[in-house]
């Protein structure tokens, strides 16, 4: 998987276009001279901890002594899970009710951007990708400056999108990573089962 294909994944699963009503909704009671400050910085813890587990899930992994094949399955199941609530979202959305007050870490940071499907996919990654690690954190770094450009302009895109172009490029996002995920376990149960293609 090359650069651009680890990004558009990565870019699929945090979702930033299902993430703009969350930092809306977070954001709507910060003094609007400091909702581009703090959506800023949520975006940058969000890339800490992803850089973070990009570095160390893998070790993790070793200390529980799962397979690469088995994260590779249990990753493309968890991307299934995450494109179906993207397509058929509950009526509470992902986060359920956002605290009041002014966000830190939480929900913007993490679950919202560098939540546990994306952690999950980062494990996947840094554990089935062949080529060098570099390529790895340049598609994150991609992922992240895409969905902290989307993110940051979260009130214009609303206005411009309105609430039906919001679901409708939200469902497009859950179809292609449906795809990605079946894929994912095609590949894997292929190596499981010793089935050439």
């Amino acid at each position: 998987m090359e650069i651009f294909g680890i990004a558009a994944l990565i870019f699929l699963v945090t979702d930033p276009f299902g993430n703009i009503a969350i930092f809306i909704a977070a954001l709507k009671n910060v003094p609007e001279s400091r909702r581009l400050k703090v959506a800023a910085r949520e975006l940058l813890f969000a890339l800490i901890l992803l850089l973070v587990f990009l570095s160390f899930g893998d070790k993790l992994l070793s200390a529980l002594g799962l397979s690469r094949e088995a994260t590779a399955i249990a990753g493309g199941i968890i991307l299934f899970v995450i494109a179906m609530r993207l397509i058929f979202p509950g009526p509470q959305g992902v986060l359920g009710d956002v605290p009041d007050g002014e966000p830190l870490l939480v929900p913007l940071a993490t679950p919202a951007v560098a939540g546990p499907s994306a952690l999950a996919v980062l494990m996947t990654l840094r554990n089935t990708h062949d080529g060098p690690v570099w390529e790895l954190y340049a598609g994150v770094l991609l992922a992240w400056a895409a969905t902290a450009c989307i993110l940051l302009q979260a009130s214009f895109l609303q206005r411009f999108l309105g609430p039906r172009g919001l679901t409708a490029v939200e469902r497009l996002m859950g179809m292609l990573l449906i795809m990605l995920s079946v894929d994912m376990l095609l590949d894997n149960l292929q190596s499981v089962l010793h089935i050439t293609p």
